[in-house]
This record gives structure tokens, sequence and C-alpha cells, in this order.
């Protein structure tokens, strides 16, 4: 089929759905301000939100480069739910039951968003209906049944495993043998979660300036060209692109993801694909998906395509190859050959953050006052969340407000975390190591092996994700 009348780019579907915001000022010169954050995505926003609530004579200022939700924020594929990059890792380093308190605070998280929205009137097309993880191979169905016993581990005692029927009564996935399902997850709008955050933010009395592009965050000062911004604490929340920022190029990776949208489709396709419940959906590949049914009855998928760009480079405004475009059509199809016909509307990329350990964090140096939080690894709708409500309590624990809490003991908190190497190692590394999954998913594909690929465990110690 022809992408020709695909829309590529503009951001992403999210915003040609909803248009984006009418502009805010940018900065107007030099100011001082008790907070300064600088990124007006979810971390920043809601961290805004949160500290403001928490104190509100703190004068907070956001600083963002374009329009708040420009990059992950307005792009993502909408999942929000309670996974969590580096959660097996804080265990090696910090224990189980540290481990347990933070998927515990994840599964919170994702209720946390749910009554905010609703307690601010943020219709976002909020559904919970879950998350669903299939398998497709026998090497994915032993991923699988492993995973499902991790998380029960780690105190997911409402998760279901599901076998190959009762999976087809959920959702018809083509070749799909089995799944497990959790209750902590929800679908929503990107979009419109970050548009109305911005906008309760702005009436809780917080500043935000947009168009005002910060190139250099240093103890109490962020500059810009517009002038300084100083502050007692300045908050680093740019996830994907804190590459741009000085002296950070190679602090964490900005990894490229890209997403389809297809038409409306009618009620013969639904009616033969399922998806009542409309469960964010995904798989056990090491090149996975992720996908939702939207409110308006379209497929949003996505996948990594194109994952990397040299030097850290971000994309133009969510431009995407037309390979990406139509490897993630085929892939649709695969999984659902009844939208063989179907028309896709739009096209879009983004970047997202990834440490070189793959471990989100949040921290703040009580010595400099500067704070960040990211490196979500694309699981940051949720985490973005939890990450504020850290960042608040360490502000006002730093600050004398407040002692410590549950949120700032756990284990992520002031995680530290090794550089990426320098070009073109990074570039050859990324490359060659998603070549290495997306080779090792073609042979489990037709193997009937139960074991995962010898490639992949090897691409998985050289990425350092285990």
């Amino acid at each position: 089929m022809s992408t020709v009348s695909t829309v590529v780019g503009g951001i992403s579907f999210w915003y040609a759905q909803e248009g984006t915001p009418a502009p805010r000022e940018p900065l107007p010169g030099d100011t001082n301000v008790d907070v300064c954050i600088v990124g007006g995505g979810y971390t920043g926003l809601w961290t805004a939100y949160y500290l403001k609530k928490a104190v509100p004579f703190l004068n907070i200022t956001v600083l963002e480069a374009k329009f708040c939700g420009y990059g992950a924020s307005g792009r993502n594929g909408g999942w929000l739910y309670n996974g969590i990059a580096g959660r097996d890792r804080y265990a090696k380093l910090h224990g189980h039951e540290a481990a347990v308190r933070l998927q515990k605070a994840m599964n919170d998280t994702v209720g946390e968003v749910v009554r905010t929205a609703a307690e601010e009137k943020i219709d976002a097309d909020i559904h919970q209906g879950g998350v669903l993880e299939v398998a497709h191979t026998p090497a994915q169905l032993a991923r699988l049944k492993d995973f499902h016993s991790v998380e029960i581990a780690f105190g997911e005692s409402d998760r279901v495993l599901r076998g190959a029927r009762e999976t087809a009564e959920r959702v018809q996935v083509t070749g799909a043998v089995g799944s497990t399902w959790t209750p902590h997850g929800a679908r929503l709008h990107p979009v419109k979660l970050v548009k109305g955050l911005a906008d309760a933010v702005e009436a809780l009395g917080v500043t935000i300036h947009e168009s005002t592009p910060v190139t250099e965050i240093k103890p109490k000062h962020a500059v810009t060209p517009y002038g300084t911004v100083r502050a007692p604490y300045v908050l680093r929340c740019t996830e994907g692109f804190t590459a741009s920022l000085k002296g950070q190029k190679r602090t964490w990776l900005p990894m490229n993801s890209s997403m389809i949208v297809t038409e409306p489709l009618p009620a013969r396709i639904w009616d033969a694909i399922g998806w009542e419940g409309r469960e964010t959906l995904g798989d056990m590949a090491h090149a996975y998906f992720y996908a939702q049914r939207t409110a308006d009855d379209r497929i949003a998928l996505g996948g990594r395509g194109y994952p990397y760009r040299f030097g850290s480079a971000t994309d133009n405004d969510g431009r995407t190859q037309p390979a990406t475009v139509a490897a993630l059509r085929d892939l649709m199809v695969r999984l659902f050959p009844v939208t063989a016909g179907v028309h896709v509307d739009h096209a879009w990329s983004g970047v997202l953050g990834v440490p070189r350990d793959w471990c989100a964090t949040v921290t703040l140096d009580r010595s400099t006052g500067l704070g960040y939080a990211g490196g979500y690894v694309g699981s940051g709708v949720a985490t973005a969340n939890l990450a504020a409500r850290t960042l608040r309590d360490l502000i006002q624990q730093d600050s004398g407000q407040a002692g410590p809490t549950d949120l700032t003991t756990l284990p992520w908190v002031n995680h530290k975390v090794r550089r990426w190497e320098p070009e073109p190692l990074r570039w050859l590394g990324v490359h060659g190591m998603y070549a290495a999954y997306r080779a090792a998913d073609r042979r489990e594909t037709t193997s009937p092996r139960p074991g995962t690929d010898p490639i992949a465990k090897i691409a998985d110690r050289i990425a350092g994700r285990h």
C-alpha cells in the first residue's frame, strides 16, 4: 500500500488532531525565582504542579525550548503503565525489598495520574484497560512466562497469565501463543494530558516561558539567549533532548522511536480483532512493538525504526523515514491481517532518554541545588509523575520544610551512572545492538526452541541492560 497520502512528521498525530497550543511568551530577560525547571514535558510540568500545590508561595518558572509537550510527552504511544527502567538492577544494588517498594510506587502512580487528571478536569481519553503483552514464538513464550513470574515476585499478585485461547478472546493477534496482563495500566491521549497539565500548572500561578531554549545549566543558573534565570534550585527535565545542553552530550542517549496511526476503523474490523477491553498492547520480541486502540477507534502502533542519529542528534518535528513507516505498517498487518487495506493516516518519530545502564533515576545534589529526573527508556508517561513527586519531596527535605519520605528513600534516588562512549562508538554500538535484536527475532520466528536466541543475549550484555 502506498504511503503517499500519509502525513509524516508534523510533530505527531496527537498534535494534528488537537492542534498546537497558543504560544506562551519567551523569557523577557534576567530574573530570579525560587525554582527553575528546564523542560516543559511531563516531568517538568508534574514537578511544577506538585511543588506549587505543596508550597504555594514558591516562585516557580518553567523554561521550554519549543512549546510544552513538543518532545516525548506529545509523541509517545499513550501507555500509562507501571513499568520502570532499571528495577532489576536496583534490586541487585539495594536488595529485593527496595525494588519491591519502587515497583509498588509505580503501581500506585498509574492511579495517581488518573485521579489527578479527573481532579483537574483534564479529559485525556484515559481508559484503564490494563496492559496486555503477547508472545508469538516458543522463545517469546518462555520469556513471557519468566517475565510473568518475576513480576509476581515483585508484588504484582493481580497479574494474570493467559494461554493462546484466552488471549484470542481478548485480542485476535495472529500467532499469539500466550499473554500476560496487568491491571496497572491505561490508554490515554498524550497531548490532551500535557496540554491540560500545562493549563493546570499556570492556573496555580507557575510561570511558563516557551520558545526559550536553555543552552547551559550550572549551579543556581539556567542560561538562555534571552537572559539567565537564577534560582536556588535548577531542575533538568529534558529527557531525550538532554544532549543539546552544554556538557551533556554523552549523559543520556536520545533513542529514536516511531509510530503510525490508522484511519478510524469500521465495526467489521473491530469485530474481527476484538480488543474491546482497550488494553495497551505489546509483545515479547527483542525489537518490540507497542500499541493502543484510540478513543476514536484507530490503531496507534510504534516501534524502534531508525534507532539513533549520529552525534546524539534529534529529529526535525517528527520526520520519519519512509522505510520505517512501511515496516511499521507491515508489522501491523502481520499482527492484524484484517487491516491489510486500511489507510495509515499519520507517521511520526520522537526521542526517549537512555542512560548507559538503562536505569531511570531522580536526583537532587544538595550541595549545588541542581536536580534532574529522566532516563525513562520509553516508560516515561507514568514514571515522570513519580519522579516529579520525588523531586518535590527532595526539595522540601533539602529546604528544611520536611523530612525524608517514602519516595525520597526509593532506590532510584541519586543513582549515578557512567557516560556513553564518544562517537563513532555510540552510533556503531546502538545500530549494531538493534541489528542484533532484529536478527534474533528473525531466528526465533523459525526456531522451535524455547530459549532466547544467543545473539540477543550478547546484545544485552554489550548494551549494559543486564
